[in-house]
């Protein structure tokens, strides 16, 4: 049996285990304090969202002060076509480039012009030393001389034969012999007189002259060289001219954008070294082939009035126009214009902000390029309409004010 002091140490370990241990004081003032802060920053924002709330509403029920103009109807028929599409380009000749080579081979005596210098069809460009072609004239005359002499001679024996043979001195063949010889005298004689046609021909050749008009663009050679017809990559080419009477521009066209461009349609050519001036032109040529490389379709425009500032390959821009709107039988067709501070964009397009009776209400639209500082609008207006102008954050529906106004 255990004594009683062992019993009673039993019964405290047993009590012992079974007693709850309490937080110091201090840990439960702690825990009480970060309860008290948790719940006051939820209060806190909850009054936060509610001034929010109520500035929101305040903001919502005052009128916004906006800048306002009208959409212009105006006669379409007083405006410069609207631009479709532009692009940088070149400005060309419509025969391109004409190369003058030699025909004959010489030694270049002298140039008759200079870069720069206008040309008539027919004037002289180059000289060839010509010694050998005129001596080879003097040959081929002298020899249809001759020949002409020996023609004389056997026509005149082939006569006297004829007349031996009905007496019947002579036989048919010996008069056969004189017609050969006869017949042989001409043909030579029109040998030779091809062969002086050819000597003259050549000698003409030794001057090279403009197979058209236009202006000298270069000259290939020099003084002094020898020139020969023929050769790799133009060799035998003197001089280079252009005919600046007909002078267009080329540019390369997305094939994507080509339903914006069709023949004889409208453009404009503004070159890079006088961006002030422009110059009215109109598409003539659409090529047959799309460059598979660059997926461009090259389009060539004429231009209508040129003058001496423009010159082959000078870069440039060309601009496509739109056509002329239409308009009904006694009508007379319009555009709608409106600020362009008025055009405003976002993810599904252009729009612009109507005021209507005091509120602002969004409208979608659709340009056809500019006129000025002002927009056209194709559809969306009808004009007559107050439109906001400038960047303003609005909503639909939301109050505005005109400042002088109201």
């Amino acid at each position: 049996m255990d004594s009683p002091s062992e019993r009673d140490e039993r019964l405290r370990a047993d009590l012992q285990s079974l007693r709850i241990e309490r937080p110091p004081a201090a840990a439960r003032v702690q825990r009480t304090r970060r309860r008290g802060s948790r719940g006051f920053r939820v209060v806190a924002a909850l009054a936060a969202l509610l001034l929010i709330a109520l500035g929101v509403r305040l903001i919502r029920g005052r009128a916004v002060p906006v800048e306002v103009a009208r959409a212009n109807a105006v006669d379409a028929t007083a405006l410069e076509p609207a631009p479709v599409l532009s692009g940088s380009g070149y400005v060309v000749t419509g025969d391109r480039y004409v190369s003058i080579g030699v025909r004959v081979a010489g030694r270049i005596d002298r140039y008759f012009i200079e870069e720069g210098q206008s040309v008539r069809k027919g004037d002289p460009l180059v000289q060839l030393d010509d010694r050998d072609y005129r001596a080879a004239v003097g040959r081929a005359s002298a020899s249809l001389v001759l020949a002409r002499a020996n023609v004389e001679l056997a026509d005149a024996e082939l006569r006297r034969g004829r007349e031996l043979r009905r007496s019947g001195v002579i036989s048919d063949q010996e008069l056969d012999v004189l017609v050969n010889k006869s017949e042989v005298a001409h043909a030579a004689t029109a040998q030779l007189a091809a062969d002086l046609d050819a000597a003259r021909v050549n000698l003409e050749y030794t001057t090279l002259r403009a197979p058209t008009d236009g202006v000298v663009l270069a000259k290939l050679k020099e003084v002094g060289e020898i020139a020969v017809p023929g050769g790799f990559a133009g060799s035998g080419d003197l001089v280079r001219i252009a005919n600046l009477s007909d002078m267009r521009a080329e540019v390369d066209v997305n094939e994507a954008d080509l339903d914006r461009v069709r023949m004889g349609g409208a453009a404009r050519v503004t070159p890079d070294a006088y961006p002030d001036r422009h110059y009215a032109a109109q598409v003539v040529k659409l090529y047959p082939q799309v460059d598979r490389q660059k997926g461009t379709l090259k389009v060539e425009v004429r231009i209508l009035e040129p003058d001496a500032k423009l010159l082959p390959d000078m870069s440039a821009r060309v601009t496509f126009l739109a056509e002329p709107p239409a308009a009904g039988a006694g009508e007379t067709p319009k555009a709608v214009l409106v600020p362009a501070r008025a055009l405003q964009r976002d993810n599904d397009g252009s729009f612009v902000w109507l005021v209507e009776e005091g509120r602002v209400r969004r409208a979608r639209v659709e340009t056809s390029g500019e006129a000025g500082d002002r927009v056209r609008i194709a559809s969306g207006l009808d004009g007559g309409e107050t439109v906001v102008v400038g960047e303003v954050a609005l909503a639909e529906g939301e109050r505005v004010t005109v400042p002088g106004r109201d």
